[in-house]
């Protein structure tokens, strides 16, 4: 959920495709479409309120658009999916099922309160189908083998990886991508070096 909603999925790190073992996923999609729906959208300055207004109209009709492509190739909507008839920008929490790897929101990042949920057979499979991606910037694995962990983690071509968590960034780690989600790194020592001139002295003695 930290993943998925942090500030409703309006976040660079928000997870965006959820590879789930196709043994687990039934269970899983119930849990967490229960989550989800348990969420209250509203004015963000009223209590009690999970979940508030995206940024803009193009952020919102985006999300849309995303779900609205998702369901036409095949995907089950088990939660949300319809943009509600209330003043502001607001999407609500969606859940999508059994989404085709041809839909849209598989390849683009989708910024906003959807989960789109893919099953896998076996971790080769998981591991190839994550890396199938021009973004980078982090991924996420959950698991209760920590050594399995370990060995996704490294084979995943992404800047950052959350193992058991679904919150990564750390002012006193590094922060960034690989592919298309950026160059070098920020925060942490490796951050350091950013803002740093290497200055090479070639000298006879």
């Amino acid at each position: 959920m930290v993943a998925k909603m942090r500030n409703m999925g309006e976040a660079c790190t928000a997870a965006n495709r959820f590879y789930v073992h196709e043994s687990v996923a039934a269970s899983f999609t119930d849990r967490l479409t229960q989550r989800m729906a348990a969420l209250k959208m509203g004015d963000g300055l009223e209590e009690g309120v999970d979940v508030g207004p995206l940024v803009n109209a193009e952020t919102r009709d985006k999300v849309a658009a995303l779900v609205d492509d998702a369901i036409a190739k095949g995907a089950e909507l088990r939660l949300g999916g319809a943009i509600p008839n209330r003043r502001g920008f607001f999407y609500p929490p969606t859940v999508l099922a059994k989404v085709p790897a041809n839909a849209a929101c598989v390849r683009e990042e989708i910024f906003g309160p959807v989960a789109a949920i893919q099953t896998f057979k076996d971790q080769e499979e998981a591991i190839a189908r994550a890396n199938d991606t021009e973004y980078g910037l982090v991924a996420y694995v959950f698991t209760r083998d920590m050594k399995r962990g370990m060995n996704v983690s490294e084979r995943l071509d992404f800047g950052m990886v959350g193992l058991n968590r679904g919150l990564v960034s750390d002012p006193a780690a590094p922060f960034g991508g690989m592919k298309q989600s950026g160059l070098g790194r920020e925060g942490g020592h490796e951050g350091m070096f950013e803002f740093m001139e290497t200055q090479y002295i070639s000298a006879n003695w």
